[in-house]
């Protein structure tokens, strides 16, 4: 049986890439259909990885970018990087073309490892990529462009010399902003072992994840809560099951082939798994704990997947910016015969810190709402190239989180209200500027508001309210149909209302409140 390391100390991914293979050199790491690679083999790739990159000319601090579904190569890609101190940029593959030009000229991008669905995408922003030298076909053959496994077969598996440390910059995540355009969140290598690190020391359990455990990882690299989880496993030497596109029936069949222990699922997920016919008949026999968090959980559903799953459940709150996780509603607060303690978030995790303030930075007591401030040893380091966003953010150490709640007397943490307008479906953090900036493209759009309203599926879904120009007549679906194609599907509105003004205060902001109001006023909850 392979051991334990019960409280790690890795100070880098690279380190803990580097000692795994040592601990459980053929022990499985990751299983991606019927690929398999222990932790010695995805440590010799990585080597071979931080090679090819070296010899491409990335040098500390270099960006280089995947644009692909979830695969083994991400993790050789990503730990190959680590060892020579650059930096990944993970890219979210369901972004628009436009969005995804951004991103890569805006991080500097030098090189692209591509996924052979996306080379077309990639083709047509070739005139205007500024800094993007290099591209890598992930898979199958490219005219312009080497092979993946030939170009890394090619390197070398010798030690890279290269001395790390754990405030470095290692993965940098683009999370969209308030002002339409996204922020490349640097996230250093203790942003994934100083919160559990603490956790552990302070006695604390948590999951108890173990060198046993097989983890299903249906959330994408590209996201937080994806990359945190998978490394959470690796640390302890636990084998992780890639999911490449999350599908509700494959997810069933994934943790009865594979006997899954554990697992993260955004609400939407398991809404999906419990409504396919084939779950009644599943084997949830291996599966002992659920994390779950990104939107709100109506409490039918999580009193059906608490009836179907039958293993502890874990909620948890927090942002890209927080390093994912800042806060834990655990198994036994989740009692259904106290439904006021499951609308809370949870109580902080073990060296985390949670203030409530009001508009002119005091401290609140309990029971009093203020906007949620978290100081965590997971924080990020600050936006990319951008002082003022992470001046906004980022003060004395505390993340300033933009959602309004309040804390309990007994330390749990209720989150009740957005101050910023952000929209969270299915997980995904969406900015109501970044769509309206679009939509007002259109020439009927005079003026547009978009707001998040409540789904029992998703969470929330994009709603547009739309103020047309003297003369000018569009249909709802017309405008739909503008807006696909320039941003990420998830992105463009379910539904457009047509107003003959937006609802504006005295010095002529518009009210979203007002148009919210309707939508939200029967919910308990504002916000996940």
């Amino acid at each position: 049986m392979p051991q334990t390391k019960k409280i790690n100390t890795f100070q880098t991914l690279a380190q803990m890439c580097s000692e795994q293979a040592q601990l459980y050199p053929d022990a499985i790491a990751f299983i991606a259909g019927d690929e398999r690679q222990t932790f010695q083999q995805l440590d010799l790739s990585s080597y071979q990885v931080g090679h090819g990159l070296r010899a491409a000319g990335v040098k500390t601090g270099s960006r280089v970018a995947i644009l692909g579904k979830d695969s083994i190569a991400h993790y050789e890609i990503l730990f190959g990087c680590a060892k020579i101190k650059a930096v990944l940029v993970d890219l979210n593959w369901r972004l628009a073309a436009a969005e995804l030009l951004y991103i890569l000229n805006d991080a500097e991008t030098e090189i692209v490892f591509v996924a052979p669905a996306f080379f077309s995408l990639i083709e047509s922003l070739l005139p205007e990529l500024t800094t993007v030298r290099t591209f890598i076909a992930l898979e199958g053959e490219h005219p312009d462009w080497l092979n993946y496994q030939t170009w890394k077969a090619s390197q070398s598996t010798e030690l890279l010399n290269v001395e790390s440390y754990a405030e470095d910059v290692v993965v940098q995540m683009y999370s969209s902003g308030t002002t339409g355009r996204p922020k490349g969140v640097q996230l250093a290598n203790s942003s994934f072992f100083r919160l559990m690190e603490g956790v552990l020391a302070a006695g604390d359990e948590w999951m108890s994840l173990n060198a046993e455990d097989i983890l299903l990882l249906s959330l994408p690299q590209f996201h937080i809560g994806g990359l945190w989880w998978a490394i959470q496993g690796y640390a302890v030497g636990a084998c992780g099951i890639i999911v490449d596109t999350f599908v509700a029936w494959q997810a069933l069949q994934l943790i009865e082939q594979h006997k899954v222990s554990k697992a993260v699922l955004v609400p939407a997920m398991i809404q999906l798994m419990l409504a396919e016919p084939e779950c009644a008949k599943t084997d949830f026999s291996s599966f002992k704990g659920l994390v779950y968090g990104g939107s709100p959980i109506s409490p039918a559903l999580l009193r059906k997947a608490m009836e179907i799953f039958a293993c502890d459940f874990f909620q948890i709150y927090g942002l890209t910016e927080t390093g994912n996780c800042a806060v834990c509603l655990r198994p036994k607060d989740h009692d259904l015969a106290n439904p006021q303690r499951l609308k809370a978030a949870g109580r902080a995790f073990p060296g985390v810190e949670i203030k409530i303030i009001d508009g002119k930075g005091r401290l609140l007591p309990a029971q009093r709402s203020g906007e949620i401030c978290i100081k965590s040893p997971a924080n990020m380091v600050g936006y990319w190239k951008n002082e003022s966003a992470t001046a906004q953010t980022l003060n004395d150490g505390w993340v300033h989180t933009g959602d309004v709640g309040y804390k309990d007397e007994e330390g749990y943490l209720y989150v009740c209200d957005r101050i910023k307008d952000m929209i969270i479906y299915a997980g995904e953090n969406l900015f109501p500027a970044e769509i309206e900036a679009m939509l007002s493209e259109h020439e009927a759009v005079a003026e547009v508001a978009v707001i998040g309203i409540p789904d029992e599926k998703w969470g929330e879904v994009v709603k547009a309210f739309v103020v047309l120009r003297q003369g000018h007549q569009v249909k709802q679906r017309e405008l739909i149909d503008f807006a696909r194609g320039q941003i990420a599907d998830f992105k463009v509105p379910k539904s457009i209302t047509f107003v003959d003004a937006l609802p504006r205060n005295p010095s002529g902001k518009v009210l979203k409140r007002v148009l919210r109001a309707p939508f939200w006023q029967d919910q308990d909850r504002q916000v996940s």
